[in-house]
């Protein structure tokens, strides 16, 4: 049989050939309605294109799992924390290689991903990306994985993290049982046995999966990444007050220069434009989820280091599509899909 594996530049070309399809159906949503789309944990966004988000997003909770398929019409930078007893199985149908990115390795469409409870979990896609999720306790993930594999317990996660799915035998079967899952999600159709057949798919074709089916993170990727990392972390310290250009460089310690082109190389920003955005954000979710009656725009926009409230005022509408004072007034978003517990 004839082995193909997709260079990252011929990724690319395939996923440019699927841009104006992937488009199609996505409406506009706030980020209080995304962040509570994992339902067992918040996913944190930070947008990176300065636009309000649109997404085609279909969730259905089936057999004690979660089922989530989502297609992006934005560019942004997440995070979230899984709880000590789940697990999360996922599939990469469609992404830009060249833009997406998780812990700073590359993504590319076609592949697998396996996340535990080890910490925060950080990711960029690209606009027009198209993933598969599913949430699960981790005992049912760890308990299939010692049926298939005949060893006790989980490996460490790195054996089940990343790998490609396009080398043939479990990993095409993979492939297109998400696929085919994907659709069954969007279409509110699934089997009974949903569950199990992913995990024995996923474990299998993880199993069998070769070095070189394992993405690497190239040295230059990751040291940039961990620049952005250490200069995050203080923009997150000290968001509340002013952060100057100097002192980012001295926590990520780098050069200005430096510190520049790696936050354009993970996340397309300046430093500056990428602290804008933070603060934005975190301002948009602190007044989706504030008690209106208790809090106000200006407490909230301070607390984020926004200190000039009119031009707080004129961004946040041009990004979001209303004032703060709107978003504030709005009752929190209510959960009215089934538990998962």
């Amino acid at each position: 049989m004839l082995r193909m594996v997709l260079s990252q530049e011929e990724w690319g070309a395939a996923w440019m050939a699927t841009d104006i399809e992937s488009t199609e159906g996505m409406r506009s949503t706030d980020l209080a309605t995304l962040t509570g789309v994992l339902r067992v944990c918040d996913l944190e966004l930070t947008l990176l294109d300065g636009g309000n988000p649109r997404v085609a997003l279909e969730s259905r909770v089936h057999d004690g799992a979660l089922f989530l398929s989502a297609r992006t019409g934005f560019r942004f930078r997440g995070r979230f924390m899984l709880p000590l007893d789940w697990c999360m199985v996922g599939f990469v149908q469609s992404t830009d290689p060249a833009k997406s990115w998780c812990h700073g390795t590359p993504l590319s469409s076609g592949l697998a991903l396996t996340v535990l409870a080890e910490g925060i979990s950080e990711f960029v896609l690209s606009e027009n990306s198209h993933v598969l999720l599913v949430l699960m306790p981790v005992r049912r993930l760890q308990r299939r994985f010692t049926e298939l594999s005949l060893r006790e317990g989980l490996p460490p996660s790195r054996a089940l993290s990343l790998f490609r799915t396009e080398g043939g035998g479990w990993g095409e079967r993979l492939r297109m049982h998400c696929e085919g899952l994907a659709r069954r999600v969007v279409d509110g159709r699934l089997l009974d046995d949903e569950v199990e057949a992913l995990l024995e798919q996923h474990i299998q074709a993880a199993l069998a999966a070769s070095t070189r089916e394992r993405p690497v993170c190239p040295r230059a990727h990751h040291s940039h990444y961990l620049i952005v990392q250490r200069a995050e972390a203080f923009m997150r310290q000290h968001m509340r007050r002013d952060i100057y250009l100097q002192e980012l460089c001295t926590a990520a310690g780098v050069s200005e220069r430096a510190l520049r082109y790696a936050f354009e190389h993970m996340l397309g920003l300046s430093p500056t434009r990428y602290l804008s955005m933070l603060r934005l954000c975190a301002a948009c979710r602190s007044l989706s989820m504030a008690d209106g009656a208790r809090r106000t725009v200006k407490a909230i926009a301070l607390a984020c280091g926004l200190w000039d409230l009119s031009r707080f005022a004129d961004n946040y509408r041009r990004v979001f599509g209303e004032l703060p004072s709107e978003t504030l007034m709005r009752h929190p978003p209510h959960d009215e899909g089934a538990s998962l517990n």
